[in-house]
């Protein structure tokens, strides 16, 4: 648009006329504009390929599938509106009220597998790997693979080096999510065999806000190597709070009421083999243990 044709519109219309000039009629700007539509595009992490298929062919149909959804979906509610009759969780309220010991995971067939997820930096273009099976008499989990903390050629990804395995979210009937209720118990405890590389444990709760979506509770799992197996077990007390892998200077204890997942996380940046074993995951109630949070809880004083 030249100048001589700006001077001629009134002051109070100018913005107006650049308005409509530019953003209403793209072609006007010197060169031209492309007038395509812009669509948002979903994010592609680094060294993930592209998806070129059509979005019709990206839905997956299937009839006979979906009426045993349907019948599978029907069992879980009828499951789950006649458990509480009997008590809490399906358990009678004696049996309830006395349980000290509950065992959450157990790996006693390949059924047990199918409740957990391995990643590693692969997804991102790293070199890690990690596995997941049944152990020699099928009675144990193996997660085992290689860890290489060399960061991925991308030009983005600035670390790399992790192996994480974590159970997947606990789903009643619908796909709708419920959660793991732990209000009875106080410790975590695991028996697991390692090589002895430190581990990082993580609890996933519920969260209200979604800015809290990513808000984790972690605390150390050292493992000694060798053949012989460990009992571990943690207060809930020690779990601090992290977000996106950064501790919070606002640490507050673990809500119990509602666990989401479990998972285990090894970064240790030393390249090479690893293997965790893994007998049992449960919680047990430890009346020895009476403290409620081991950190600093930081406090706003209001006359500030």
């Amino acid at each position: 648009m030249s100048l001589s044709r700006i001077a001629r519109h009134p002051r109070a219309g100018l913005l107006g006329c650049i308005h409509q000039q530019l953003f209403l009629n793209p072609s006007s700007l010197p060169g031209g504009a492309d007038t395509r539509p812009m669509s948002r595009v979903p994010y592609r992490r680094p060294g993930e390929p592209k998806d070129n298929r059509p979005p019709w062919k990206k839905i997956k149909f299937d009839f006979a599938k979906g009426v045993e959804g349907v019948g599978r979906q029907m069992m879980l509610l009828k499951k789950e509106l006649l458990d509480p009759l009997v008590g809490p969780e399906g358990k009678p309220m004696l049996e309830h009220m006395l349980e000290q010991n509950r065992v959450v995971w157990e790996f006693r067939g390949p059924e047990c597998l199918e409740q957990w997820s391995v990643s590693s930096d692969r997804e991102i273009g790293g070199q890690s790997e990690a596995y997941l099976k049944l152990g020699r008499n099928d009675n144990t989990c193996l997660l085992y693979g290689s860890l290489n903390a060399a960061p991925p050629r991308d030009g983005e990804t600035r670390y790399s080096g992790y192996c994480t395995l974590r159970s997947k979210q606990r789903l009643c009937s619908f796909d709708r999510k419920t959660h793991f209720d732990w209000t009875s118990f106080n410790t975590l405890h695991l028996r697991v065999r390692g090589d002895g590389r430190p581990w990082m444990i993580n609890l996933a709760p519920e969260t209200y806000f979604s800015h809290q979506k990513d808000d984790i509770y972690s605390y150390f799992l050292y493992t000694r190597g060798g053949p012989y197996w460990q009992d571990v077990k943690i207060p809930f007390s020690k779990f601090f709070l992290g977000h996106r892998g950064r501790i919070q200077d606002d640490q507050h204890h673990l809500w119990l009421d509602k666990i989401n997942t479990i998972g285990f996380t090894l970064g240790d940046k030393v390249d090479g083999p690893f293997q965790l074993e893994i007998d049992f995951i449960g919680v047990c109630k430890d009346y020895a243990h009476t403290e409620e949070f081991a950190y600093e809880k930081y406090k706003r004083n209001p006359e500030v």
